[in-house]
């Protein structure tokens, strides 16, 4: 028992050392540039989102409430790992602490639950305006999309306090090197060298709920809306509708597709640096293409854009 103490304790006071994706590249100057700025992009395009649906009134609907939340969470989410990973690049440094490796998995886990959930929900309210567009007002009102929203989180933070702990309790005898850019469960699991076939079991059940529940909501909600949308009559309509639609599945395949691939194929399908790519992928790109996708496509948006921007122009004048 005091071995195991002095075990757990032991790798808590031990530094981890980051592998990332600088070591991989063949110009690592050029990539760390890259990187900035697209993060620089993907902060600077969900606060305009986020600025516009707060400040345009006409904005202010479950709807837009909702994608405010994505992006909120989409800054938060890339926070978490890029500008550790560009500071240590810079520095030269790549290590990180058990307790910063611990808080950055917990945020990571936590968002990317969050966000799960909140895709489904997005889903729900399109299926709602819809194909019950006179119920609409009723069922999404102010009080419920709160609850929702704050469900998602909820649970998403379940997520973090279930894997986090778990995760970094092992007794990590191996290397310390982490052969990606973050702390990423399946990758750092892979450093312990007790016995992982049970946890793995569990998070592989876990993430299946996680992934089946929203996926089951999202793609319910769709196969309504889009026997809805066959049978309107109006050509504007389902025009609009689809293009609503559309933007909102882009953004579900390139989240779930991304997340099916590192917490449910088995290993034999995983090598590091096909997992670092994947992870760049939604952990990066993911936040940079939503408030594109949202507002390039959105005539709202860009009408409230547009207003803003003509607004600056005449104070400056």
């Amino acid at each position: 028992m005091e071995s195991t103490s002095w075990v757990a304790n032991h790798t808590w006071r031990t530094d981890f050392i980051l592998v990332g994706i600088f070591s991989e590249s063949k110009h690592p100057v050029l990539l760390c540039l890259v990187i900035f700025v697209v993060f620089l992009m993907a902060w600077s395009g969900n606060i305009i989102l986020l600025l516009l649906i707060h400040s345009d009134a006409r904005l202010h609907t479950p709807m837009y409430f909702f994608i405010s939340q994505l992006s909120l969470m989409d800054m938060m989410y890339i926070s978490v790992t890029v500008p550790k990973m560009l500071i240590d690049q810079v520095m030269g440094v790549n290590k990180i602490s058990a307790t910063e490796c611990g808080i950055q998995m917990f945020l990571y886990v936590t968002l990317a639950g969050s966000e799960f959930f909140l895709l489904a929900s997005m889903a729900y309210d399109r299926y709602v305006a819809i194909c019950h567009p006179l119920h609409y007002p009723i069922l999404m009102n102010h009080r419920m999309f709160l609850l929702i929203a704050s469900g998602c989180w909820f649970l998403g933070s379940v997520d973090g306090f279930l894997f986090t702990p778990i995760t970094m309790t092992f007794p990590f005898c191996r290397s310390r090197e982490i052969h990606h850019f973050f702390c990423e469960v399946p990758a750092v699991m892979k450093l312990s060298c007790s016995d992982t076939s049970l946890n793995e079991t569990l998070m592989y059940l876990c993430c299946v709920l996680m992934l089946l529940i929203p996926m089951t909501i999202i793609s319910s909600s769709y196969w309504f809306i889009l026997f809805t949308i066959h049978r309107m009559n109006s050509a504007e309509g389902r025009k609009k509708a689809f293009a609503t639609c559309s933007s909102h599945m882009t953004v579900v395949i390139l989240f779930y597709g991304a997340a099916v691939y590192t917490y449910m194929l088995p290993n034999s399908y995983h090598t590091s640096e096909k997992d670092m790519i994947v992870s760049v992928f939604y952990t990066i790109l993911t936040p940079v293409l939503n408030p594109l996708i949202y507002s390039l496509r959105n005539k709202d948006v860009t009408r409230a854009l547009k207003k803003m921007l003509n607004v600056r122009s005449v104070s400056v004048n």
